[in-house]
């Protein structure tokens, strides 16, 4: 029973550190390209400084950190009901926070350490009360559904995105979410994997929804990094990849508490997805504390230069699992 738990928590902390050593990557990066006077004419980083970031050691673990916590999320999406493993997941923020304070010299404020208390306080509600997982066994029309409502919410939001321009960063931020979200629903209604048979496995629908939810939301993620607010874009990303995954597991795939828990699972649930918004949200740059002789902007620029590089290794590579 623990091994579900387990698996989610290892997938956050691997998320979680990753995006800090991808964002020190990046900062070091970033400082020796401004020292040199390699930046744009707008004074942001170069597509050099972005290509350097993800060749350093740094970068280069984060993102294999990412590989590993995709793959745990994976496998926790299968263990556990959605309410509670994308609850989970999306804790990383918590330990980007706390990794924060020692790798990137960041104060955290009185709130931060009360939102990081609320969501730890809130998973262990949503540990106590989560129940059996469903089975995931659906009929395969509901698989070509889930296949087109991920390419709508990609493609049609990445138009609609592309037309708002600076405008669009939280709604990106929502659709990412969405992605990451869908991504966690398709790994559970997977056919093919228990008992693994290829020829199933290449022709559910599912599996090609995954893919471009994960690509998909991994794009519309670092486009909301790019042109708004990190907490802001990050805060709606929570909201979209816990609270729809979580409702659609509990009405459709038999997830469930235990008998005379739910009202226990929906406050640890509400609490969680509260409280990590509320990290993301208190974490904005004004005022927060940041390396000396680095002005708070610079903090976000950096983090948002991590997402940017990752797509870039993501292109050079041809392909990368997900968020």
């Amino acid at each position: 029973m623990l091994i579900g738990p387990l698996t989610a928590i290892a997938a956050s902390i691997c998320y979680g550190t990753g995006s800090v050593l991808q964002a020190v990557g990046s900062r070091k990066s970033a400082r020796r390209e401004a020292a040199a006077g390699r930046l744009t004419q707008h004074g942001g980083p170069s597509l050099s400084s972005t290509a350097k970031a993800a060749t350093t050691w740094e970068f280069v673990v984060g993102t294999i950190l990412d590989f590993i916590g995709f793959g745990l999320g994976a496998l926790a999406a299968r263990l556990l009901p959605l309410f509670l493993s994308q609850t989970v997941i999306s804790a990383n923020l918590v330990v980007t926070a706390v990794l924060s304070v020692r790798l990137l010299g960041i104060r955290l404020t009185r709130a931060e350490w009360t939102s990081i208390g609320v969501v730890c306080s809130a998973l262990v509600l949503l540990a106590s009360a989560a129940g059996p997982e469903g089975s995931g066994h659906t009929q395969l029309a509901t698989h070509w559904w889930l296949l087109a409502i991920a390419l709508f919410l990609m493609a049609g939001g990445t138009c609609v995105v592309r037309l708002l321009g600076a405008r669009a960063a939280i709604l990106a931020g929502l659709l990412s979410g969405l992605g990451f979200g869908a991504l966690g629903v398709g790994v559970r209604i997977l056919n093919g994997v228990d008992p693994f048979d290829l020829g199933t496995l290449l022709t559910d629908p599912a599996l090609y929804a995954i893919l471009v939810a994960g690509i998909g939301g991994m794009y519309l993620h670092t486009v909301a990094l790019q042109i708004g607010s990190v907490n802001g874009a990050t805060a709606a990303l929570v909201v979209g990849e816990t609270v729809l995954p979580g409702m659609i597991g509990v009405w459709w795939l038999g997830d469930a508490s235990r008998a005379g828990f739910a009202w226990l699972a929906v406050l640890g649930f509400v609490l969680a997805v509260v409280g990590a918004v509320a990290v993301a949200w208190f974490g904005a740059p004004e005022g927060h504390g940041a390396e000396a002789g680095e002005t708070p902007e610079g903090l976000g620029a950096a983090m948002g230069d991590a997402w940017i590089a990752t797509g870039a290794v993501s292109e050079a590579a041809s392909a990368r699992p997900g968020p």
